[in-house]
């Protein structure tokens, strides 16, 4: 599906404040946003070439580095598509994403497998596609002894938790004492036992770690990388050979929920690394990147509908179509995961008018399902529409069954530059789409209705 409608944009964008503002006009305007679709998402797709891009720039001096997207953070086809097109690699962690990455056309020698949960069908799979593997333990890598065959051009590595601590988000922390990722690398004899395993594996050529992601400082996410590349070091000395000749140091770049300023960017957390490792860069290692949220956080949005607003005990509340099941880690941990929140009338303009305290509240059947409390907004009303802004990542691409509703539709955008000629006509906003919405019909059969009768005994 391709449609089109006008929004003028300045030299190309809308300016700052109002960027998705003429997106969300046309989405309502071709019905894409209103009774027949009360909830969908949005992907900018030029918003991520440029992230993509900025990636590359960051590290355009790096002699060799191969940028992986991480597949959790928006496992849509289309957009894995798209960021396979802008010269991205994929890590996946799961036999679906795996699939989802096949089908997306990322050759296997561009996709890194990290699970701490690897099935033997699922290694054997890996191993026959070539796609690199990163094992998560020691015991793992006894398991790959038993699966590999020579002739593999699988890229074989070790995750090594470097135990430097936590963010300010726990769940997102995993590089802290009891991390489940990896081998620990300051337990007793670990160190030791890595060393060894190098030293039996001629094939085990990569080093891997990730510290975390949302909640983790850049000066905490380098250390990390710094450690693993002291490893490394040690590794290859102690052997007397090159026998580490890449490491993989995950993703994690943190995003701002604040307000729309990228930061930090990738040029600092470059600069953190080569701060923390200065021979990082220095081409004795090959790279491995696995980026996810960064990339795409703030290229997309979730519009809903309002359905209702109602006053509870003197709290104004607008109920709408988007809660738990496609803002779950904001219903779930609303401190941990704050969202914007735009206010939009029946026909898509910003609302405007006096700044009014209001809860805005999803479909859900449990009380907690609010996507943002007390929030200053122009005063929502039945028919209006509230966007939340920076959810292009793990938002509406991986929601909650919750309640069986249905998954929203997604849809990826175009916004064109108007005329320079002065006339001020407005150019056009193109959608496509990336997911239809879930019918009721593929809920049914979700759910075990081609199996309706298995569980009622019927006497013979």
């Amino acid at each position: 599906m391709t449609q089109t409608t006008s929004a003028h944009h300045q030299g190309g964008t809308a300016p700052p404040a109002a960027r998705f503002d003429a997106v969300v006009r046309a989405a309502v305007g071709q019905g894409l946003l209103g009774e027949g679709g009360p909830v969908a998402g949005f992907i900018d797709t030029e918003g991520v070439r440029a992230s993509v891009g900025a990636l590359h720039d960051a590290f355009a001096a790096t002699p060799e580095v191969l940028h992986t997207f991480a597949a959790k953070a928006c496992s849509l086809v289309p957009v894995l598509r798209l960021l396979a097109d802008c010269g991205m690699g994929c890590e996946v962690a799961s036999p679906g994403e795996l699939r989802l990455a096949m089908e997306a056309g990322f050759a296997a020698s561009r996709v890194v497998l990290d699970s701490p949960a690897k099935t033997r069908e699922e290694i054997r799979l890996a191993l026959a596609l070539g796609v690199a593997v990163n094992a998560d333990s020691l015991d793992e890598l006894r398991r790959i002894d038993a699966l590999r065959n020579p002739g593999t051009a699988s890229v074989l590595g070790l995750r090594v938790n470097p135990q430097v601590g936590g963010g300010s988000i726990g769940p997102m922390s995993t590089a802290t004492d009891t991390s489940k990722f990896g081998v620990a690398l300051r337990d007793p004899g670990a160190r030791e036992a890595i060393v060894e395993a190098f030293r039996e594996r001629p094939w085990l050529t990569r080093l891997h770690t990730h510290v975390g992601s949302q909640g983790c400082p850049l000066e905490l996410i380098a250390d990390g990388v710094a450690r693993t590349y002291e490893l490394a070091e040690e590794i290859n000395a102690t052997l007397g050979v090159r026998r580490v000749t890449s490491l993989d140091i995950g993703g994690g770049l943190p995003v701002n929920f604040a307000d729309e300023t990228v930061r930090p960017g990738y040029a600092d957390y470059v600069a953190a690394l080569t701060a923390a490792a200065p021979g990082l860069f220095s081409g004795r290692y090959s790279l491995v990147t696995e980026f996810g949220r960064s990339l795409l956080a703030k290229n997309g949005f979730i519009g809903a509908r309002v359905e209702y607003t109602k006053v509870a005990g003197g709290r104004r509340i607008a109920l709408t179509h988007a809660g738990a099941q496609t803002a779950t880690r904001t219903v779930l941990m609303p401190d941990a995961w704050p969202l914007r929140i735009g206010a939009f009338g029946p026909d898509g303009t910003p609302k405007t008018g006096p700044s009014l305290a209001q809860d805005i509240a999803g479909p859900c059947c449990f009380a907690g399902d609010v996507v943002a409390y007390g929030r200053e907004l122009p005063e929502l009303a039945e028919d209006d529409v509230v966007v939340l802004y920076d959810t292009g990542a793990y938002y509406f691409s991986t929601p909650w069954a919750y309640n069986s509703l249905p998954r929203p539709a997604v849809y990826g955008f175009r916004a064109v530059a108007g005329p320079e000629d002065g006339s001020g006509h407005d150019g056009p906003v193109t959608f496509t789409t990336v997911r239809d919405a879930q019918s009721l019909d593929d809920i049914a059969a979700e759910s075990g209705l081609a199996h309706a009768d298995a569980l009622i005994q019927r006497d013979g």
